[in-house]
């Protein structure tokens, strides 16, 4: 199973489409999003073309491939115009026998990890820089964010399939990877 992580879309409208445009030439199974979906929040600027009830409509065209958790962002007025489940502050999933643990960030993280088995992967977003790493028999991925990443990274998403992960720029350039 092909699977894509993306997180904090913040409202771009910009970036949600070149989010789907990737999805469709990545051919994956599941579009994976980790919070901070539609609005940007207080301590941020206004996203690219700034439109969540747009980035809802496209979203919702995929609906049946969404797996989405909350951000600390997200709010249940959000799940309202979102028809896939979004408002849980984690998933967990299983995909070629490795375990997905599946966050945004806020409330569980690298510095307050929930109990984990060894050589699960902890996915979250919310400090919107790129990660790929294996510490303490744990992997950590953060795909970055797609509309406002941080410390000079480019947007970004990561893509997993058979026991590799690649975080990748949307014109394909590969920043970061790892074999499980």
């Amino acid at each position: 199973m092909k699977l894509l992580f993306a997180s904090d879309i913040h409202g771009s409208k910009y970036y949600a489409e070149l989010l789907i445009n990737a999805f469709v030439e990545e051919k994956a199974d599941k579009l994976i999003l980790l919070g901070d979906l539609l609005y940007h929040g207080p301590r941020n600027p206004l996203t690219r073309d700034y439109n969540p009830m747009e980035v809802a409509n496209l979203l919702n065209k995929y609906k049946e491939k969404i797996i989405a958790v909350r951000g600390n962002c997200d709010s249940e007025v959000d799940q309202l115009v979102c028809e896939f489940p979004m408002m849980s502050t984690y998933t967990q999933l299983v995909v070629d026998n490795f375990s997905f643990f599946l966050t945004h960030g806020h409330l569980y993280n690298p510095e307050n990890l929930p109990h984990l088995v060894n050589n699960t992967i902890f996915v979250f977003g919310h400090i919107h820089i790129p990660i790929a790493t294996f510490e303490n028999n744990i992997y950590f991925l953060n795909p970055s964010s797609i509309s406002l990443p941080k410390e000079n990274n480019p947007s970004s998403y990561a893509i997993y399939e058979y026991g590799k992960i690649e975080i990748k720029t949307f014109d394909h350039l590969i920043i970061r990877e790892l074999i499980l």
